[in-house]
């Protein structure tokens, strides 16, 4: 992933240029939340962003420094959680996260954290799965059927075998969520497939058949209002 000329989107892997989700990076101070191995740090570095990337584990950063070693550029990277910002006050001009908070953090908090550190007019750019993947994975974990297998009071959270838990609010939820915390939303992306697109290579959650049929993911855009 370090390797991809430009930033992409999701399990599909749509691009940036085509959504334009974070507009004009360069030169703008981000915080990315919830990194993992930082790849989408990395190619906002590359972009021209002064960027700092935060995630919970320290093995996952410890495989974003290797990478950084080898493929560059550096930037910071800091061991953190996503609902407790070690940030001043309106610090950043964008806040993004693929996956990485919205998922697997309560958003009540990672949230209210997100709109602390951004500045007034900032952006708010994440990706997480849609409600409707979430409502047909099965319980034992796996790949989405064609099935409903729990309703939206079922979402908040998740439990998954192994002991995960993952928090899905509904559309209507993270706009009142968003609303609540000082944004407002420009765009929701529901991202499906290319046609003839083979299913990903290792992230078994849906098919690329499924995702063709319903939206798999969500990209929200979000604006921090000016107080």
């Amino acid at each position: 992933m370090w390797r991809r000329p430009a930033i992409t989107w999701g399990l599909f892997a749509h691009p940036e240029a085509s959504l334009a989700a974070l507009g004009d990076v360069a030169g703008r101070e981000v915080l990315e939340l919830g990194c993992g191995t930082a790849y989408l740090s990395g190619w906002l570095a590359r972009a021209g962003a002064r960027v700092v990337a935060l995630d919970l584990s320290p093995a996952q950063l410890a495989t974003a420094r290797r990478c950084q070693r080898t493929i560059g550029p550096a930037f910071g990277l800091v061991e953190a959680d996503g609902a407790v910002l070690p940030v001043r006050d309106a610090a950043v001009d964008i806040v993004v996260s693929e996956y990485g908070v919205a998922p697997w953090c309560d958003p009540d908090r990672w949230l209210a954290e997100a709109a602390r550190v951004l500045r007034p007019d900032g952006r708010l750019v994440f990706l997480t799965s849609s409600v409707l993947a979430a409502m047909c994975v099965p319980a034992e974990g796996g790949v989405a059927g064609d099935r409903l297998l729990r309703g939206p009071a079922d979402l908040r959270p998740v439990a998954w075998p192994g002991g995960g838990v993952e928090h899905h609010p509904s559309h209507g939820e993270w706009i009142a969520l968003l609303h609540a915390n000082g944004f407002t939303v420009e765009a929701l992306h529901e991202l499906t497939p290319p046609a003839g697109e083979d299913d990903h290579a290792y992230y078994e959650i849906v098919s690329a058949a499924w995702a063709a049929r319903w939206p798999a993911e969500d990209l929200w855009v979000a604006r921090r209002q000016a107080k």
